[in-house]
């Protein structure tokens, strides 16, 4: 068992090594290249638009597009043509791959009622992009991965009696102590950063936090916040109120320019 511990917390080590810095400077371990991210980013998209039904409404999307157009028009990065598409679906839910895609569900214009408010969800989004998230996520599941095959070769070298009630332990611990809270900080990050970027696009980030409001009341009773991937709706609503003070000034600053108005 002493083996099958230091394997463990060797693996557990590995697995924290930081390669990188977010924009926020939190520390990142990145497997994967840009490109191959691009292209995994293109074929999830790909795949999505042939089983996803796509909405025909022309005005919904134009609508969605003059919105994320806005925000991707103010990313330092300008080489990416950026794809939106918008979904027929009663999801509220939206997302960004990398390599410059954009989908959102009709679902969520229910409750983004307006433009400024679809604009926190696209912002946060494309932030997820651009603090490369997506790299980092596939990266910690692969050495989460590799991490339980070495835990299970150790356990079934070692003769351990229950080994299949060790590996479900482990199992939850990993999931528990590694990828959901990692997950709930990638989430506050893209907070931060689609506020940013909402205010640079000359978004009222004021209304974050009544989109978020909306969203609590959408989505009803939810679980415990250690078991979900996602901050609960007190705390990153309590978040973006204490960040209006720093990208109201961004957002004023922006309105002194001439803006797509989107409806």
């Amino acid at each position: 068992m002493k083996a099958v511990f230091w394997g463990l917390f060797a693996t557990i080590i590995i697995s924290g090594c930081a390669t990188h810095k977010s924009p926020t400077g939190r520390s990142q371990m990145l497997l994967f290249d840009e490109s191959q991210m691009s292209q995994m980013g293109a074929q999830s998209f790909d795949a999505m638009k042939k089983t996803e039904k796509i909405s025909t409404d022309k005005q919904q999307t134009a609508y969605v597009n003059c919105v994320a157009n806005r925000i991707t028009a103010i990313l330092p990065d300008q080489s990416l043509n950026w794809e939106v598409v918008l979904f027929d679906s009663d999801q509220i839910n939206a997302f960004a791959l990398p390599g410059g895609h954009i989908g959102v569900y009709t679902g969520l214009l229910k409750v983004a009622s307006d433009q400024d408010q679809l604009a926190t969800v696209i912002g946060h989004e494309v932030a997820h992009v651009l603090a490369r998230h997506g790299n980092e996520q596939v990266s910690r599941s692969q050495m989460t991965n590799a991490g339980m095959q070495m835990a299970d070769i150790a356990l079934g070298a070692g003769g351990v009696a229950n080994k299949d009630l060790y590996m479900a332990g482990l199992g939850l611990g990993a999931q528990v102590g590694i990828l959901l809270p990692f997950g709930r900080d990638q989430e506050s990050e893209s907070d931060e950063l689609g506020l940013e970027l909402m205010a640079k696009a000359g978004f009222n980030p004021a209304k974050s936090v009544t989109l978020w409001q909306n969203m609590a009341k959408a989505g009803g009773e939810r679980g415990p916040e250690l078991f979900s991937t996602h901050p609960s709706h007190s705390t990153r609503i309590a978040d973006l109120k204490a960040l209006q003070a720093k990208v109201t000034p961004v957002y004023q600053a922006a309105l002194k320019k001439t803006l797509a108005k989107c409806h």
